[in-house]
């Protein structure tokens, strides 16, 4: 997985298409103006561009995936922007709520060869800070899809696997209960409306969290909880 010439602006079309597309969905011209905070004029012209380039497909009103030349590109910036995350925090000491921005502006200018010297350094390490899925030079990863948090019952006792990365407020939140890869949590109660999720990890205070941010939370149930 060598790193290629292909623009910033690229790239970041790449991936943003890449993450719709790993949770099962097309991307649209709509939501994907809204993520890279472009106009949607703009997104046709660079849909067209990269459809001619063989990156991805697109089916007017039911928006576009990447093909597998795209999407090979696309693991090479996730690769590049996860394994940049990992290192900044174990090695820099940067707390886990500042470095998706921080990644965000390295992911463009970094070499393959420079991050690949980083994963080594790390031990080759398979989740980002987040718990996040690293993909390996191959473009080889766990895809696995777990269930989220706000889908789990009350009373459960999950392990939490990865947390999204994308608000500084919401891991300070996080890291402040406990609640973060590898930790065991308890879902206590859920309120009447359906907003809120009170959970209790590893044992400590209980925290409610919005459902907004329990929806970005992956787990599994934990196999010490299992009749």
């Amino acid at each position: 997985m060598r790193k290629t010439s292909l623009s910033r602006s690229v790239e970041d079309y790449l991936k943003a298409i890449y993450s719709f597309n790993s949770r099962g969905s097309a991307a649209g011209t709509s939501e994907l103006a809204r993520t890279l905070d472009v106009q949607p004029a703009s997104v046709s012209g660079m849909v067209k561009k990269l459809a001619e380039e063989g990156m991805l497909e697109h089916e007017r009103y039911h928006g576009v995936r990447l093909t597998p030349e795209g999407e090979r590109e696309a693991l090479k910036i996730v690769r590049r922007h996860r394994i940049i995350e990992a290192y900044l925090v174990e090695r820099l000491g940067y707390a886990w709520e500042v470095v998706h921005d921080e990644a965000e502006r390295l992911e463009h200018a970094a070499s393959d060869a420079l991050v690949d010297r980083m994963a080594d350094a790390l031990g080759n390490p398979t989740t980002d800070p987040h718990g996040a899925p690293i993909p390996n030079r191959d473009g080889e990863m766990d895809r696995t899809q777990h269930p989220t948090l706000d889908a789990t019952s009350v009373g459960a006792q999950v392990r939490i696997l990865s947390v999204s990365d994308r608000r500084p407020g919401d891991l300070q939140l996080l890291e402040s209960a406990g609640i973060v890869p590898g930790a065991v949590a308890v879902v206590i109660s859920r309120d009447d409306e359906g907003e809120t999720l009170t959970v209790s990890a590893s044992g400590g205070d209980a925290v409610d969290l919005p459902i907004r941010v329990a929806s970005t939370i992956a787990c599994e149930q934990d196999e010490a909880s299992t009749p």
